[in-house]
């Protein structure tokens, strides 16, 4: 296994010690706070492993059809955790969160279609985006500083993320139409 899966792997591994520490609640309050940090803590550095892996891939061409599938999957299965876990701290309506997972659902059905004809379907531009902006979004949820101006950016990120959730499920319907139609 060459180091971009490698740091795909490791970045499912540290999903459930993040949501353990984001959701676990010590009886100290200071403990909770600490807890909160950890949390984060692992939240970014998953989320840089996501952006290093792919510059390792890419930059001395070891991409695989195991990168090309694991990777997407490893980003949906560390953000959707998040938002779970940030719907039970009421940082985010449930709803948008269930928009967001129906698209990953739908994707994934696509890949996994696209993957028993022989084919891979890569990470698109948009879906790029999308996870960008949720992953800043999950960062400022997750700080949760209680600053106004900070409250209203994580607002606005949110609606932003929401909406490239939306667009590049359009984008890879429209470009994978024929994953659909079984015309592959």
């Amino acid at each position: 296994m060459n180091l971009p899966n490698k740091l795909t792997v490791a970045r499912v591994i540290m999903i459930p010690f993040f949501v353990f520490f984001l959701l676990f609640r010590p009886a100290q309050e200071s403990t909770v706070e600490l807890f909160k940090w950890i949390a984060l803590a692992i939240f970014i550095i998953a989320s840089l492993t996501d952006m290093l892996d792919g510059k390792i891939a890419r930059k001395y061409n070891l991409i695989t059809d195991f990168g090309k599938f694991m990777d997407p999957l490893a980003d949906k299965l560390l953000v959707c955790s998040a938002m779970i876990a940030l719907i039970e701290l009421d940082r985010i309506p449930a709803w948008i969160v269930i928009i967001i997972i129906a698209r990953e659902f739908v994707i994934s059905g696509f890949r996994l279609i696209a993957a028993d004809n022989g084919r891979v379907i890569a990470a698109s531009y948009w879906g790029k985006f999308k996870t960008t902006f949720q992953m800043i979004m999950v960062i400022l949820m997750i700080a949760n500083l209680g600053i106004p101006a900070v409250q209203i950016l994580t607002q606005v990120i949110m609606w932003i993320a929401l909406a490239l959730t939306v667009v590049s499920l359009v984008d890879y319907l429209v470009k994978n139409k024929d994953v659909m139609s079984g015309e592959m």
